[in-house]
């Protein structure tokens, strides 16, 4: 990487303080950065709502006007510790972005309360260039409207981290009068997202890169919603009455039954979920001539079959990628992303057919297509979503939109990734995905992690390591072990080249989508391809 290299424990030995104050904080209204405005300053002294002293610098860059006559800026939150490690952590954050998330550095896994900034680190966190609440007119469709404007749409897929990075670098070195030590970004989603497109795009800007279960192929993955939609309403009136919770909990049941005991320990945890595709037949689920209870009719597995499948245009071409079964599709995370949610104003309706509806029509097509902003306008929209005509979108290009959504979003050698400069200047990325994600396929991070090896050999592992969370949702939750610590995995393995090897991850006891048996066990996180195995009184990674 082109910047000083100092590790945190050598920080205290050097002749400068990295430290702070709340003097220090009030007089950070005059640092300066190029392009940048100061709108505040304020000190957050340790307690309930702050791990630690810290100062919390808001600005703004990067206002405009937009081709659509809009205002549109770049908001970000630095986070300043008092006693400063060193580091520099570029907190990536999920959904639509639009808002500025408190630059707390913490990611699914963690316990609550840790994360960068607890542990000294400096963090910042942005709106990725567009207010999520500038159109209030469009309903449910608002956060996505912003995607009509090219410029807004290249800031959030990519232009806004290197801006914010470049910003935030100036505005920590000058706040310590030092330099930075490492520099970090992470996120989940599409906070994942980002890290996997600043691997690509920005090879030498981040020593370490940690990404949470990632929507690296967003648009096309986003194609998945119609496809879910038009194949659950073919088995049900609405998508919450077409699989019932208990149906979704029969479906968890049946793949448990059948690849529980893969991993050597019947413990209603299925830890190797690649060897349960070979496993699990679901057509087992269906009922037989006059069968009525513990089976679904056959449509509807169908319809399930045909959604673990992946979309397709009517010649049989994958839009976006297959899904692989796994006991978490029972989970309230799946549901709340695919069948229902309870949020009033949503009008029941899942998250997919709410904000990934409008981002379909809005951020991820070329041209845009303007949608209603009531729960039936975007239900409606991906009802007649037609694969032939529509998918295309995504790759499309036009003279007001010079790059697809696909060229934004997506890291740019996604197909044949090589990571050139990211390699060449030594970074490490860790990146987790749980098997269950109903959002972001866990065989498409497996297929991108499998071409990346092709291409890099042995080298792979110097410099990625993927960590698949059997039973684990979009975040945390499902019957899995989904507590654990990413963060000290890349910190140790960038500043003490400690490789990454098995994760220790805990079921936690408040999960009560996990076996009551297992509640408080450990189980261990596998590097990719290795698999947990019941060895002796434990588990043990082959």
């Amino acid at each position: 990487m082109k910047h000083l290299f100092i590790s945190a424990a050598a920080l205290a030995l050097l002749p400068f303080a990295a430290s702070a104050s709340p003097d220090a904080c009030d007089a950070a209204t005059g640092l300066t950065a190029d392009g940048v405005t100061i709108t505040s300053t304020s000190y957050a002294p340790q307690g309930e709502e702050s791990p630690l002293d810290h100062c919390i610098v808001q600005a703004t860059m990067a206002e405009r006007t937009g081709t659509d006559g809009k205002d549109y800026a770049i908001r970000f939150e630095l986070r300043l510790p008092d006693d400063w490690n060193g580091s520099l952590v570029h907190q990536f954050n999920g959904g639509n972005d639009g808002e500025v998330k408190p630059a707390l550095g913490t990611i699914a896994g963690l316990a609550p309360g840790d994360g960068a900034l607890a542990r000294g680190m400096a963090v910042v966190s942005s709106d990725a260039g567009h207010d999520g609440e500038a159109n209030p007119d469009a309903g449910l469709a608002g956060g996505n409207v912003f995607g009509m404007e090219f410029e807004a749409r290249k800031n959030y897929g990519y232009g806004a981290v290197p801006q914010v990075q470049s910003a935030a670098e100036a505005l920590t070195s000058a706040y310590y009068d030092e330099d930075i030590a490492y520099r970090y970004g992470m996120g989940s989603s599409n906070g994942g997202r980002h890290a996997m497109v600043a691997a690509s795009r920005m090879g030498d800007t981040f020593d370490g890169l940690l990404a949470g279960y990632p929507g690296f192929n967003l648009p096309r993955a986003a194609i998945q919603h119609a496809w879910d939609v038009q194949n659950f309403l073919s088995v049900g009136e609405t998508l919450p009455s077409s699989f019932s919770r208990e149906e979704m909990a029969f479906v968890g049941g049946a793949i448990t039954a059948a690849c529980d005991a893969l991993d050597g320990a019947e413990d209603g945890l299925v830890l190797d979920p690649l060897g349960c595709q070979d496993t699990f037949d679901p057509m087992s689920m269906a009922c037989s001539d006059g069968q009525n209870s513990e089976c679904l009719p056959e449509e509807k597995v169908a319809a399930l079959v045909a959604i673990h499948e992946g979309p397709t245009d009517s010649a049989g071409n994958a839009l976006y990628s297959d899904w692989p079964w796994d006991p978490g599709i029972a989970s309230g995370g799946w549901r709340f992303w695919k069948l229902e949610s309870p949020i009033p104003p949503w009008e029941q309706q899942p998250l997919i057919a709410v904000m990934g509806a409008g981002s379909l029509a809005q951020v991820f097509s070329t041209p845009p297509t303007e949608v209603g902003g009531s729960p039936a306008d975007l239900q409606e929209f991906l009802v007649n979503y037609d694969f032939d005509e529509m998918a295309g979108r995504v790759t499309a290009t036009s003279e007001a939109f010079p790059e697809s959504a696909v060229d934004v979003m997506s890291p740019p050698d996604m197909d044949d990734p090589m990571l050139t400069d990211f390699v060449e200047a030594g970074g490490k990325m860790v990146i987790f995905h749980g098997t269950a994600d109903p959002v972001f396929s866990f065989l498409d991070t497996v297929g991108w992690y499998e071409r990346l090896s092709a291409n890099l050999g042995d080298a792979t592992g110097d410099h990625v390591v993927l960590y698949p969370v059997p039973g684990m949702q979009h975040g945390q939750g499902g019957p899995s072990a989904d507590s654990f610590d990413m963060l000290t995995v890349l910190t140790e393995w960038v500043e003490n080249g400690d490789v990454p090897d098995t994760v220790t991850a805990t079921v936690r006891a408040d999960n009560e989508e996990a076996p009551e048996a297992v509640r408080g066990e450990t189980r261990p996180l596998c590097v990719y391809p290795q698999v947990a195995k019941a060895e002796g009184d434990g588990f043990t990674c082959q």
